[in-house]
């Protein structure tokens, strides 16, 4: 399943998830101040799940609806890719990758197995807008939206302090 939002997303309002119809598929609402924690809804306007930062240690918590930790995201060291690493406990540990200069993520299983993607793309909706295409049930399509949101969030602010 492929999903859509735009770049913006804690910097503004909500933002729309929509599906490849361009029909309503979600929201990507931001709580707290300055870009500090996120929840995801469905088209039924259920929270699916929320994310938070933590600034000085520089991870992303992912928790379901209830607040029950699905997953933790850090940033990894790497010298030309972007890389990223998912912890989602007993479901797996997952590598996000792009590489220097690249709009295009890939999200791959300890098996280095593509298991999702998403990228940047300009001209469907408008410009900044995310493509997120999914193909495991072990991380759900919400839970992947929070977990891009937050890869977005940390390299904001890996820039800003740089």
């Amino acid at each position: 399943m492929s999903l859509y939002f735009r770049e913006s997303f804690l910097n503004s309002g909500s933002t729309s998830i929509m599906n490849e119809a361009g029909q309503s598929a979600g929201l990507i609402i931001p709580k707290g101040a300055f870009g500090t924690s996120v929840e995801v809804y469905d088209a039924n306007e259920m929270k699916m799940c929320q994310a938070k930062i933590h600034f000085f240690l520089m991870k992303w918590e992912v928790s379901d609806s209830c607040g029950v930790l699905l997953g933790v995201l850090r940033p990894r060291m790497s010298f030309m890719n972007r890389r990223f690493e998912y912890d989602a406990g007993g479901r797996g540990c997952y590598l996000i990758e792009s590489q220097a200069f690249s709009k295009e993520y890939i999200i791959m299983n300890r098996r280095e197995e593509l298991i999702a993607s998403f990228a940047q793309t300009s001209g469907w909706m408008q410009s900044g807008v995310y493509c997120m295409w999914n193909e495991t049930r072990l991380l759900g399509d919400y839970e992947l939206i929070a977990v891009i949101v937050g890869v977005n969030e940390i390299r904001k602010r890996q820039n800003s302090s740089s």
